[in-house]
């Protein structure tokens, strides 16, 4: 039967786009569904303020009257104007193994893009970097995580088919803490908080983290900046996300490190892994998908590290000591065994010597494709 492309249009079709996932990969053991509501304020240029600089349309592939895949295709102004390519992007993919299917909605894409004078498509990439990207490639009997895509295993044979070649990977870490925070790590982590006369804050609720809410979205614009495809936050997009996530941050996973001047030096957030709980959820909180993922916060032996960064001109110094036993100690306070790395780029050297204090198996990578017109 023919496959029909149409644009989303209406509450119905995007309603449809964001719970397509949930047929696709219905009872999957390994399929994490994102948050329903999240996905879609994401979505909602009246609710992103990533919309701001970003424009993008949705479609969906039809047979037989019957959904069977999705695209979003995003143009990053911002993205374009700091590192002077001019790309499109493709995101929120998904399809049935059928290569008609994908070679319709990433065309869709492509002359979208074309239409608007761009040189490239490359994804599956977000509006931001804090949005899901990259197609997993290794790793497909791992549980996901909140943070990242799950997909089939024949992604990556449909994108290679249509033209698509590899722009950059990420990589992500089990870890595995032993009973005890190793001596080493302790007695360096001493000798840098005197040395730079750091200071680790106690925060005692999530309130007393949500002051620091701009401070930490001002410090990844400047710690990651170089990294693949980052933009800036904005104002506006660091309020967002301040009150998005820090409302309800568990304080004990938050590391907070401040200098002598009670600036932030440096943060590390991580947060009780909510896979099994959104895996029963079906990733809504009504009527009773909340009571899933309270039970996850508060008692739980797996977390999620999601996001560390260091002041520039403290980076080299040690401080990276200071934040892992900080998290080393919250693993253990809480009973936590096993932790999921958010995903780091392959060649962030820095970022993956932070592992070496763990037993740290690598088992997942995720690729970024691009495709020249």
């Amino acid at each position: 039967m023919e496959i029909q492309i149409r644009e989303v249009t209406t509450k119905a079709e995007m309603k449809a786009f964001i719970n397509f996932t949930d047929e696709l990969y219905k009872n999957h053991p390994y399929f994490v569904p994102p948050l329903k509501f999240d996905e879609a304020a994401t979505l909602s240029p009246e609710k992103n303020p990533a919309f701001d600089y970003c424009e993008a349309k949705y479609w969906l592939a039809y047979k037989n009257n019957k959904v069977v895949g999705r695209v979003a295709g995003i143009i990053n102004s911002a993205y374009i104007e700091k590192w002077k390519n001019k790309y499109g992007r493709f995101g929120w993919i998904d399809f049935e193994d059928d290569i008609n299917i994908s070679r319709l909605l990433l065309q869709q894409v492509e002359n979208w893009a074309k239409g608007r004078g761009l040189d490239a498509i490359h994804g599956p990439l977000g509006f931001t970097d804090l949005d899901h990207e990259g197609t997993l490639i290794e790793g497909f009997d791992q549980l996901g995580t909140m943070a990242s895509i799950y997909n089939y295993s024949y992604y990556q044979n449909h994108f290679e088919q249509l033209g698509f070649v590899k722009e950059t990977d990420w990589i992500e870490y089990k870890l595995t803490a032993d009973e005890a925070v190793p001596e080493r790590l302790i007695k360096l982590a001493s000798i840098v908080e005197r040395r730079l006369k750091l200071t680790v804050v106690r925060a005692k609720k999530p309130k007393d983290i949500l002051r620091y809410g701009t401070a930490i979205f001002e410090l990844i614009n400047d710690a990651y900046s170089d990294l693949f495809g980052v933009t800036p936050l904005t104002q506006r997009q660091m309020d967002y996300y301040t009150k998005q996530y820090f409302s309800f941050v568990k304080v004990d996973y938050v590391t907070i490190i401040v200098d002598r001047e009670g600036k932030l030096a440096a943060f590390g957030i991580t947060m009780p892994s909510l896979s099994r709980a959104l895996q029963k959820s079906k990733g809504r909180l009504l009527p009773f998908g909340f009571i899933h993922l309270l039970k996850a916060m508060k008692k739980n032996d797996m977390a999620d590290l999601l996001m560390i960064a260091i002041r520039r001109d403290l980076q080299g110094k040690g401080v990276n000591a200071m934040l892992m036993k900080e998290t080393y100690d919250a693993y253990l306070k809480n009973g936590v065994t096993t932790v999921e790395t958010n995903h780091e780029l392959e060649d962030n050297a820095r970022i993956l010597s932070l592992w070496e204090n763990f037993n740290a198996v690598q088992h997942k990578r995720r690729r970024c494709f691009i495709k020249h017109f």
